[in-house]
Order: C-alpha cells, then sequence, then structure tokens
C-alpha cells in the first residue's frame, strides 16, 4: 500500500482526536463520580491538546521532540476485559474501563497510519502519539484496577 501525503495522515489523526475529545466531554455529561469527571475532563484536555500539537505540527511549528516520551506500563486490561457500554450513572471503574478501551483503540489508529508510512519523520511522530494513547491507557487502567479491585485492610 503506498504511503499517504502528510497532510492526509496528520488530518486524519487532528479528526481521531477531535473526536476522542467528544467521546470524553459526552461521557463527562453522563457519569456523577466527581472523580471520574474530573479525569475525563483531564482526558478531554490531553486529547485537545493532541489536536493543537498535530495542527501545529501540520504547519511546521512543532516537532516530534514536543512529545514528552515516558517508559510506558501496558497493563493489558482493555485488551482482556469486555468494554462496557457507556450509560448514565456508571461507577467510576465502568468509565474507568471505557476510557481503556478508547485509549487502546487510539493508540491501535496511530500504530496502523505508521505502518502505512514509509521509515522517517512521520512515521516516528505517529509512534510517538500511539505510545501518548498508551500513556492515557495506562493512567485510566491504573484507575480501574484501584477502583475495581481496592485494596483491603487484610492486604
Amino acid at each position: 500500500m503506498e504511503a499517504q501525503s502528510l497532510q492526509s495522515v496528520i488530518e486524519s489523526a487532528i479528526k481521531n482526536e477531535e473526536e476522542a475529545r467528544t467521546f470524553y466531554l459526552g461521557l463527562h455529561d453522563l457519569v456523577q463520580d466527581a472523580l471520574a469527571k474530573e479525569t475525563l475532563k483531564f482526558l478531554a484536555g490531553e486529547e485537545l491538546a493532541h489536536k493543537e500539537f498535530l495542527q501545529a505540527y501540520l504547519k511546521g511549528e512543532k516537532k516530534i521532540a514536543a512529545l514528552p516520551l515516558d517508559t510506558l506500563i501496558d497493563y493489558h486490561i482493555a485488551q482482556y476485559t469486555e468494554k462496557p457500554d457507556p450509560k448514565k450513572n456508571m461507577n467510576s471503574s465502568e468509565v474507568y474501563l471505557v476510557a481503556a478501551h478508547r485509549e487502546w483503540n487510539s493508540y491501535n489508529f496511530y500504530k496502523s497510519l505508521a505502518a502505512l508510512q514509509p521509515e522517517g519523520e512521520l512515521r516516528a511522530m505517529l509512534l510517538a502519539m500511539a505510545d501518548q494513547e498508551l500513556k492515557h491507557k495506562e493512567k485510566v487502567e491504573y484507575l480501574y484496577s484501584n477502583t475495581a479491585f481496592p485494596q483491603t485492610a487484610g492486604g
């Protein structure tokens, strides 16, 4: 398959970030749990920051070095648990599981886009964006595991 143009790849990525932000804001309106609402607002803000980064990258104003690369831990929770349907009054662990699935899909979206590109800066940027999505997945899976399986006094 032929590599897509820089503009079409970035526009597709921008659309993905807009959809993710809309998804998190919609989910925010469904839930009551204050911590879950705060987390969803944070994730929506992260998606907006990604969109702004991609727009600046497309204009040549940003380079991939602007994306922080951390050591990531993948708990594999989203890969092995069924995604609950978003609904009103979900408990916080359900909210985090929905978010983990969303981030897993975004990670795969960027990995797939990167696989279509030849070696170079665009591919490296798409892989860095995939890592950003995996970082979000790590956060919400951590929150999920701590709310679904809270520590008890017995250990």
